[in-house]
């Protein structure tokens, strides 16, 4: 897959939020590992390209026969390793080694470009302070940290998130470790961003959702109140 089509297929447009991981309550599909029903967010349809090379369809829009896998690495894995696109799509396919790679990246994308869409909108603020005393009264709807950010600071931030919980003012509030400080300063204009926090609202609640997609989809879930290592 190119770069022009991976950026076909990333996240939203402006004016367009409809990247399949959001509102997409359509008719169940069957995963074509377990052949279990699943709702379409849940799933990820795959096509091949005239050339054969499997394609993630991440709006559900491109033509042809396709086939629906389950949103999760270890799936989308099995699924290579069972030659199962070929026998789904019905033809020779190339490129399955690399699939649920390019999976990651689109999911990866989709979020870096919507962190801009939802800080204009007021509902992501990045920097410790700001993050601090959105977690600490409640605001958060979920926080971030870069995977290379200091432990100190994300202490401090899981303190603030414990005791707006101890105070009734937030459930839990979960916090993921998905991207680099890089990732996270490129998505933001330059500049170190270390910490982020969603805020309650349209745009920050579809950015919580896609950001549930994408750790559920490594095997990961958010950082537990009780402490900051992440479990599979």
């Amino acid at each position: 897959m190119n770069d022009a089509e991976i950026r076909d297929e990333t996240g939203p447009e402006p004016g367009d939020d409809d990247d399949g991981l959001v509102g997409a309550a359509m008719n169940p599909r069957t995963c074509i590992v377990s052949r279990k029903a699943f709702e379409q967010e849940a799933l990820i349809r795959i096509v091949a390209a005239p050339d054969g090379t499997l394609v993630a369809d991440m709006k559900r829009r491109l033509p042809g026969r396709g086939a629906h896998v389950e949103l999760r690495r270890a799936t989308i894995e099995q699924a290579v390793k069972r030659k199962l696109f070929g026998r789904a799509l019905k033809m020779e396919v190339q490129g399955a080694e690399g699939l649920a790679d390019q999976v990651d990246e689109l999911l990866k994308r989709q979020i870096l470009t919507f962190f801009g869409m939802t800080r204009k909108a007021g509902q992501l603020v990045v920097g410790a302070t700001k993050v601090d005393a959105a977690a600490r009264s409640g605001a958060a709807l979920a926080v971030l940290h870069a995977l290379d950010g200091a432990e100190d600071g994300i202490r401090k931030i899981a303190g603030a998130r414990r005791a707006a919980v101890a105070m009734g003012l937030a459930d839990e509030v979960p916090a993921f470790r998905l991207f680099t400080v890089d990732e996270m300063g490129l998505a933001f204009g330059g500049g170190n961003v270390i910490h982020a926090a969603v805020l309650a609202g349209e745009a920050g609640a579809a950015l919580l959702k896609r950001l549930e997609a994408l750790s559920n989809y490594r095997g990961e879930r958010p950082t537990a109140m009780a402490g900051e290592s992440q479990e599979t």
